[in-house]
């Protein structure tokens, strides 16, 4: 439900923080008080299109910001999970600026979000009835989603779905195996010739490396063999003064000399280790060069190895480390092929099966959404009469195309379909000619289907356009008793339907000279019987007056 509303600089709004309770609410005012206002503002938040027109004169920017309580709303709290728009309190935020130059951002939980996001969650919280547009019950699959929730079969509904999404994940499959015969056959033999090549280079998964590792090797043999044969006699093997014999006669020198200064000991033992690690390296650089040969056939056979590798890797578009992999989808894809002919009979009674019982459960779902189509239209037509549309039909039209494909929502398309005046053919609900019908039908609508609808929120802008009296009341009675399972928000010019709120609201209009305001104000009991006095009355309030708006009043409260 909405909890709160908060307006600044919008339009005629300096600042305005507003608490909304359970139950119906109405908004009442002189006309242009500024009524519609709050639902401008409310309609920003929820993706209406920005203009800088509602930026109050002289701002830099208008700011609404509405706060709803959605702890018991799985749907929105599943919506904001998979956006990653969750938050630890029950509740989310959604917030919309507007600057004087016409930019715009909107902001959920405090994130910022795109327009086509506060529509989303908007279409999840509040549906407002009326010349506005958030009308839902003029969208096909909430037609189809009302009715399937009046008709309480959601385990069928559930079924149908599930049926369908196997049995498309089966035909997709099925379709793949069942291409023509040529086609599978031309894509065979691609595959057995790619697979075949890529067997015969049987390259394994670290060859490369090895490969790259010896061509290096192979390809500077004369130049490791020559220069290292030097360093090797310059080390050791060379004639007096090689690099060994030196350090060795240093160190029998300074050896004598220690004897007669011991500080020349530690110097002694370094030069000591230089002379074995110089051993050991000629040992270990004479055994190197043991093994270093230049080996011509060995280094063509090699480059032709690589040459192999990267032809065949830009013939398949894979990097020469990736043949293997490429070796076995491949592999993989043509087994596949191979067993499609022993694999189609048996997917075909699978999906022939899933189809049957797809049938089965779209068939059950038809049945019982015509026995809930004919029991709908029948309570709402008779509501339709009781709201001043004496006339008026109502019916739920399901039709089913003979040669339709299988859907996730069954055979049937739903369309709500409507007649407000005797002579008239029952027409789409979105083509009805009067907003106020329009509004009174929406209502008949959501009394009936009281507890079954989604959206918490069912805002009602002047449903009473156009009606008085007994009819007005009626209408009022059927937005309390609605209120019980909603929270409603109606607009509303007739004191028959403000009669029937649990809190009322007053908006008024105020100016200094130089600036205009509106402001609302919740209304106590007392308030309230001064304001339906006044929508009954007019300028002139007698007491007569304010007496008939007290037993409005005490007559709402006593039934409920």
């Amino acid at each position: 439900m909405l909890k709160q509303l908060y307006i600044r600089d919008f339009a005629l709004v300096e600042r305005l923080e507003l608490d909304l309770a359970t139950g119906m609410t109405v908004l009442t005012g002189e006309t242009g008080a500024g009524k519609s206002i709050l639902l401008d503002a409310l309609g920003l938040t929820l993706g209406d299109r920005a203009d800088s027109d509602v930026v109050r004169h002289g701002s830099q920017r208008a700011e609404v910001a509405a706060t709803f309580d959605v702890r018991t709303l799985s749907g929105v709290t599943a919506w904001l999970a998979e956006q990653e728009l969750d938050q630890e309190e029950p509740e989310v935020q959604i917030r919309r600026t507007v600057s004087a130059d016409g930019r715009s951002k909107g902001y959920i939980n405090g994130n910022p979000a795109p327009i086509q996001q506060l529509r989303e969650l908007g279409e999840l919280l509040v549906d407002i009835h009326g010349q506005h547009a958030h009308q839902s019950l003029l969208k096909k699959e909430i037609q189809r989603q009302l009715l399937d929730d009046y008709a309480m079969h959601e385990a069928l509904v559930n079924q149908v779905a599930d049926l369908f999404r196997r049995w498309r994940r089966q035909h997709e499959a099925f379709a793949r195996l069942t291409q023509s015969a040529s086609e599978r056959a031309d894509r065979q033999g691609l595959l057995r010739y790619q697979v075949e090549e890529l067997e015969a280079l049987d390259l394994s998964v670290d060859e490369l490396d090895a490969l790259d590792a010896e061509h290096n090797r192979l390809a500077h043999a004369s130049r490791l063999l020559g220069e290292g044969q030097g360093a090797l006699a310059r080390l050791s093997e060379g004639d007096e003064g090689n690099a060994l014999s030196l350090l060795e006669s240093t160190l029998a020198e300074l050896q004598e000399l220690a004897g007669f200064d011991a500080r020349l000991g530690p110097i002694c033992e370094l030069l000591d280790g230089a002379v074995i690690q110089a051993g050991e390296a000629a040992a270990e650089l004479r055994h190197y060069l043991s093994d270093v040969e230049v080996d011509p056939q060995r280094l063509e056979w090699v480059e032709e190895r690589l040459d192999a590798i990267h032809q065949l890797s830009r013939k398949h578009q894979v990097r020469p480390e990736e043949l293997p992999t490429r070796l076995q989808t491949l592999q993989a894809e043509l087994a596949e092929l191979d067993a499609a002919d022993d694999q189609l009979g048996g997917m075909q009674a699978d999906l022939e099966g899933l189809l049957a019982a797809y049938r089965e459960a779209a068939d059950a779902l038809g049945t019982s959404r015509a026995a809930a189509a004919e029991r709908l239209g029948g309570l709402v037509s008779a509501n339709m009469q009781e709201l001043g549309m004496g006339n008026g039909r109502f019916a739920v039209e399901l039709e089913r195309d003979a040669q339709a494909e299988p859907s996730a929502h069954g055979w049937e398309r739903v369309e709500f379909r409507v007649s407000a005046n005797p002579g008239q053919p029952l027409r789409p609900l979105g083509k009805v000619a009067s907003g106020g019908e329009l509004s009174r039908i929406s209502l008949a609508i959501q009394v009936i289907t009281a507890g079954k609808g989604r959206i918490p929120t069912l805002i009602f802008d002047e449903v009473d356009v156009g009606i008085g009296g007994g009819v007005a009341e009626m209408v009022g009675r059927q937005l309390r008793t609605l209120a019980s399972k909603h929270q409603i928000l109606c607009v509303t010019h007739q004191p028959q339907v403000a009669a029937q709120g649990h809190n009322h609201l007053q908006i008024s209009k105020s100016s200094d000279g130089e600036t205009t305001a509106s402001q609302v104000v919740h209304l106590a009991l007392a308030e309230r019987v001064e304001e339906i006095a006044r929508m009954l009355g007019g300028l002139r309030i007698t007491e007569q007056t304010l007496s008939h708006a007290r037993e409005m009043l005490d007559l709402a409260a006593a039934e409920g």
